[in-house]
């Protein structure tokens, strides 16, 4: 039976592209999924590797889904060894609470990170006078604050045609997601990097200060410089579902180092006696900001608990 993946998942229906293939030029394979998948509750995702039949009108029918790699709830994807998290200088300006919330649930998964700043060419000067907009000097501090904490970061500028090579090497030979709020630019960076589409881009709402959903599911496109990359549609909401409270602290990759040396194990860094992590904090090896929010987010997760 012939192998494939599936590269785009909509109303139902799924694109396989089939195996060898090349995305820029093959013909997908539009499959329905066997029954015995619903009453198994697994629905095909973008990104499984799965053999298919071919029925009598041209279409075909998955029939066996191979083991994942990795597995994305929102946006749903499966296989990806990259996450590109696009957040934008401004316009909407950069929330670090809302880019630290993504994070916590990148590293939830296990799957490696990319922090793409982009939009660079609206950056105030540094000495314009009481600006509220991102600076220079602010985004380097930012950018140093996440580089000391083990993540890759890039800045990239699409009106300026800046950065997109960068990226493009870094995403050569990797199955690849973009994802972060809506208007941060991911469908311009993606514009540059892939010759032939021309994904639907939306300016940002200044009464909203966000963009409109633009991509409407999830689809993998060939990059010109090699891989495959996924544009997902846009979001701002993320809850913590998926994750105990007691995993958190796992996922700030600079509380590692610390909590090992915790008197207690199982330690939430909150009042505990002996507490590594808030020492840290306390003599900056850890970012005030990175703890707040980690506050905030364990806090999120007990309420929600109690909810449910």
């Amino acid at each position: 039976m012939p192998q494939g993946v599936i590269v785009k998942a909509l109303s139902g229906y799924y694109y396989v592209l089939p195996e060898g293939a090349d995305l820029r030029t093959a013909t997908t394979v539009t499959c329905r999924a066997r029954g015995v998948f619903k009453k198994k509750n697994i629905s095909p995702l973008v990104g499984d590797v799965v053999t298919y039949e071919l029925t009598e009108n041209g279409e075909g029918t998955v029939v066996e889904i191979f083991p994942r790699t990795s597995e994305l709830i929102r946006p749903p994807i499966a296989n990806v060894n990259l996450v590109v998290l696009v957040f934008a200088v401004t316009e909407p300006v950069l929330n670090l609470q809302l880019l630290d919330k993504f994070l916590v649930h990148i590293e939830n998964t296990g799957i490696d990170v990319l922090l793409c700043f982009t939009k660079r060419d609206l950056l105030t000067d540094d000495h314009a006078p009481e600006s509220k907009e991102m600076t220079v000097s602010e985004l380097e501090r930012i950018t140093r604050l996440y580089e000391g904490i083990g993540y890759d970061v890039l800045t990239t500028s699409s009106k300026l045609h800046e950065g997109v090579e960068a990226i493009s090497q870094r995403l050569k030979g990797a199955v690849s997601v973009f994802a972060g709020q809506s208007g941060v630019g991911k469908s311009s960076l993606l514009n540059e990097m892939i010759s032939g589409v021309d994904l639907e881009t939306n300016a940002i709402s200044q009464r909203l200060g966000r963009g409109k959903h633009t991509t409407r599911h999830v689809e993998l496109l060939s990059l010109d410089e090699g891989g495959l990359v996924a544009d997902t549609p846009g979001f701002s909401q993320l809850d913590f579902m998926e994750l105990e409270v007691e995993g958190l602290g796992s996922c700030f990759r600079e509380f590692a180092e610390f909590s090992e040396g915790c008197k207690f194990r199982g330690c939430l860094h909150l009042h505990e006696p002996s507490c590594k992590v808030r020492e840290a904090v306390a003599e900056g090896s850890i970012a005030d900001s990175r703890y707040e929010h980690y506050l905030l987010f364990l806090t999120e997760m007990k309420e929600k608990k109690r909810r449910y």
